[in-house]
């Protein structure tokens, strides 16, 4: 009689690390936001660097709190215990709509404020809007496809967005090590690196996504359900 061979175990990751590191990140874009905010209703001085804001500061203020909400009510989308419960369900309600008011304002300050060179460069609006764009349509294909109960293409249309909509917390670690090194970048520098940011968070979407659809792996004399129940 033979005794059957247990599975070698695994070292599971902490379901909330993925989560706690996205509202980490999240929190340049925010503390950023909330410093503008400030700016905006305690009547600070204005300057040529804000002047876009005071003059029209609706989709500015929409823009920072639709995605204050996005960020971080999208981070806790993906903790894998909430997105079992009801929970996952209702914020996503929020997600969703929070997601639009921070792309398509995004869109409207691109087309129509007058940005400071400082905080441009040749081609970045074209890219702003490309992925502005992009963000607004994922949410809204992730929500056909919820309706139509095709989670696998609502998550990774989801994921897809919240990657383009964290990116400003990126584009922060990416200047960084440049800004330390060559000092202040030139227009064209600038735009690739706003670019690389964007590309950086996509790239490591696309990997998640990835994952998430070859689903659990194969173990020798075991087989692992998406459930998780093992079947010897």
């Amino acid at each position: 009689m033979t005794t059957p061979t247990r599975p070698p175990k695994t070292r599971r990751r902490p379901e909330w690390l993925v989560p706690a590191g996205l509202i980490a990140l999240s929190l340049v874009p925010i503390v950023a936001g909330s410093a503008r905010l400030t700016q905006l209703t305690t009547g600070a001085a204005v300057t040529a660097e804000n002047a876009r804001f005071f003059d029209s500061p609706v989709p500015v203020v929409t823009h920072i709190v639709g995605s204050s909400v996005f960020l971080v009510l999208g981070a806790l989308q993906f903790a894998p215990s909430l997105r079992r419960r009801r929970w996952h369900r209702i914020a996503g309600r929020i997600v969703a709509p929070a997601g639009l008011l921070s792309a398509l304002p995004a869109l409207w300050m691109t087309v129509f404020y007058d940005i400071p060179t400082a905080v441009s460069g040749p081609g970045l609006a074209a890219v702003r809007l490309v992925l502005g764009t992009t963000m607004a349509a994922a949410i809204l294909v992730a929500f056909i496809a919820i309706r139509r109960g095709d989670v696998r293409t609502h998550s990774a249309w989801m994921t897809r967005a919240y990657a383009i909509g964290l990116a400003a917390g990126t584009q922060v670690f990416v200047f960084l090590p440049y800004t330390l090194l060559a000092g202040t970048p030139s227009p064209v520098v600038y735009t690739l690196l706003m670019t690389a940011g964007w590309a950086v968070n996509l790239v490591i979407a696309e990997v998640a996504i990835r994952r998430r659809a070859r689903g659990p792996r194969r173990r020798t004399g075991t087989t692992v359900t998406a459930a998780g129940a093992r079947l010897s």
